[in-house]
């Protein structure tokens, strides 16, 4: 995907498959599609929790994974990943939209992604962010739950240990108000977002921050995580 210099440090795309709409109340007619915002850490401090040394292979791994599956989920119509640019090559070969911004916190990534994919999406299609640690996400999974949640303004989907959150979604991107963080889940739903049922099994609520929680997956994780895996027995 081609880029230029944008807001934030980063780069402001010059082509996309993503075209602009107008505002949020001229976009009159159900969200029947989709466009994911993934922010990627894209650095050696990526997965700091899995213990000492550099994990961002794995990370960049997991993500890439998380990326694939949202990018073949019907309903989507495109994926826009904000990471740094030494990762970002991997998502220019899945076919994301990539958004290159210097790092600058999980919050900054988010704000950016939505605003550029709200200045770019076209009417009918809805905005979602989806975190990219989840490497047993099936294009299945997310697509189920980008179905339900067109019926809601906002809706959210909770991560399996119910404290934290793994998706959020708005019909008009402009309504967005992300709070990831400690307690996100409660933030969340706070602010108006509807919780979406989905089962604690589903790979779309296992994110994975450690090595512990990695190890339930075994056998679900997708092709890149194992991989990297594999070739670190």
């Amino acid at each position: 995907m081609n880029s230029a210099p944008g807001p934030a440090g980063g780069r402001r795309p010059t082509t996309t498959g993503i075209r602009k709409s107008g505002s949020a109340g001229s976009a009159g007619r159900p969200t029947t599609e989709w466009v994911v915002v993934v922010p990627v850490k894209g650095t050696s401090q990526a997965k700091s929790r899995f213990g000492p040394g550099d994990h961002s292979a794995l990370a960049l791994a997991m993500a890439a994974d998380t990326v694939a599956a949202a990018m073949d989920a019907d309903g989507v119509a495109g994926v826009l990943v904000v990471t740094t640019v030494e990762a970002s090559a991997v998502f220019d070969d899945l076919g994301a939209f990539v958004i290159v911004q210097e790092p600058d916190g999980l919050a900054s990534a988010i704000d950016l992604g939505i605003s550029i994919a709200t200045e770019m999406t076209e009417p009918g299609r809805g905005i979602a962010v989806l975190l990219g640690d989840l490497p047993a996400l099936t294009p299945a999974e997310l697509s189920a739950a980008l179905t339900a949640a067109r019926a809601h303004p906002l809706a959210t989907v909770q991560d399996a240990a119910g404290e934290g959150t793994a998706l959020i979604t708005a019909v008009y991107g402009a309504t967005h108000a992300p709070a990831f963080g400690p307690g996100s889940s409660a933030a969340h739903r706070a602010l108006g977002y509807m919780p979406l049922e989905v089962s604690s099994s589903s790979g779309l609520r296992n994110d994975v921050d450690s090595a512990a929680a990695l190890a339930l997956l075994e056998g679900r994780l997708g092709a890149r995580t194992a991989g990297v895996l594999g070739s670190n027995l």
